[in-house]
């Protein structure tokens, strides 16, 4: 199991972990469900939280509710939006809490608010209880490769990778394949996505963390072989003259879900007026980033330097849904772009989660009699966002009648029955177990 990568900022910054341990856009928005009325209910508890994004541009809810003042306009009117330099770096600073100069809540892989919460993933193993109150985003990442296997032209197909990488080792060079966080999303699509065509993440290549602003400057001098991030970074080592998308991720795994919004547990059970107000802000952006006609605007948004600070260039287009995958393949209006809203992209299923949890199990992260189901119960608080859908007035076509989306299929056949977990852990042939009956 790979290690987590703790970052820390000096001593004041280790002895509070320690200490843990123990209405202005009203118009261009009149089209959405909330904008017609402010949501019934109490006043907020507080007026204030601290939000935590990395620069990718499936944050962009949590940036255009801010820009537009959608968090004010629900009562949130000293909400901090802040960029965190890493994963490891929003991890840490939900431990600490915006109590001790850390976060209240974030944009966060789908993963982590478990990694958390379990003390997985954490200093210590410290158990900070966590809360999934959305998700931000479904699909929209890439995996890309080094100009170095240009000529294979890599897809989801990975098999004469296999041979490409085996080739690279027997020649005494180092393989390496980078993500964004152990157990996180991005670990899980790349990981997937090597063992279909027979490469074991753990045992044929070295799987890395890079944060993702770092990923291409890494790529550029021969850090890793492949890496798997959310945009922008895919397109601009396009742009670089760097490297190529070998797929887009909902090529693996149509609609994957990918990023939650999610906050301390300790947050939402003092402030749940409050939660719901932040809820429904960014479930208003969510709506606002899924308008085609909006998505331009997004992609301007986006690149501002208190956000992701990339050239427009590099986002407008795969946030339109055209990719060109810099290889002579150009998809115009992708099947497989982003989406904020549409195809129920904002609830919280919960057989998501339990296939984020079993991937874990899978790669040996969390143990094999991890009770999955019980965690679910504990983290996963879709009920926050019927109740939110509720106040805003939500039609009912756009709200899940069920906890789960039901069987999901994947690119290469595998099958994920949420009522059988065992039963698609039992078909996966690359996997490394721990714990009781570990294979």
């Amino acid at each position: 199991m790979m290690k987590p990568q703790l970052r820390h900022t000096g001593e004041t910054r280790r002895r509070y972990l320690k200490a843990a341990a123990s209405a202005a856009s009203a118009a261009a928005l009149g089209s959405m469900p909330g904008a017609r009325a402010r949501a019934a209910g109490k006043e907020p508890e507080t007026r204030s939280a601290k939000l935590g994004f990395i620069a990718l541009t499936d944050a962009a809810p949590l940036f255009v509710a801010d820009e537009k003042g959608l968090f004010a306009k629900h009562g949130m009117t000293d909400v901090q939006v802040l960029k965190q330099s890493s994963w490891g770096t929003t991890r840490d600073n939900l431990v600490l809490g915006s109590a001790r100069n850390g976060i209240d809540g974030a944009h966060i892989l789908s993963p982590m608010p478990y990694l958390i919460s379990t003390g997985a993933m954490t200093p210590n193993n410290i158990q900070v209880p966590m809360v999934i109150l959305a998700r931000l985003n479904l699909a929209g990442q890439c995996i890309s490769v080094g100009n170095e296997y240009r000529e294979l032209k890599i897809g989801t197909d990975t098999r004469e990778f296999k041979k490409a990488l085996a080739a690279k080792t027997a020649g005494g060079k180092a393989v390496n394949a980078a993500m964004t966080f152990p157990g996180g999303t991005h670990d899980m699509w790349i990981r997937y996505w090597l063992a279909a065509g027979g490469i074991d993440p753990a045992r044929d290549i070295s799987t890395i963390v890079v944060p993702p602003p770092q990923m291409v400057a890494n790529m550029k001098v021969g850090s890793m072989d492949t890496f798997c991030v959310c945009e922008p970074w895919n397109r601009q080592l396009i742009s670089q003259k760097i490297g190529y998308t070998a797929n887009t991720t909902g090529e693996l795994w149509a609609n994957h879900p990918e990023k939650a919004f999610a906050m301390r547990a300790d947050y939402v059970n003092a402030n749940p007026n409050a939660t719901r107000a932040l809820l429904k802000a960014v479930m208003e952006a969510q709506m606002y980033c899924e308008e085609p006609a909006n998505r331009e605007e997004v992609a301007r948004i986006c690149a501002k330097r208190r956000w992701i600070n990339a050239p427009f260039e590099d986002i407008v287009d795969r946030m339109r849904g055209d990719f060109d995958y810099g290889t002579g393949r150009v998809v115009q209006n992708s099947p497989h772009q982003m989406r904020y809203w549409k195809d129920f992209a904002s609830y919280p299923f919960q057989s998501h989660d339990l296939w984020f949890l079993t991937e874990n199990i899978r790669w040996g992260y969390l143990p094999r009699d991890f009770d999955g189901k019980a965690w679910i119960a504990k983290v996963n608080r879709e009920d926050l966002w019927r109740a939110a859908a509720a106040e805003l007035g939500v039609p009912a076509a756009q709200i899940p009648k069920s906890t789960s989306r039901g069987v999901e299929k994947f690119f290469d056949g595998k099958v994920f029955d949420p009522a059988n977990p065992k039963a698609y852990l039992d078909s996966l042939t690359i996997k490394h177990l721990r714990g009781q009956g570990a294979a």
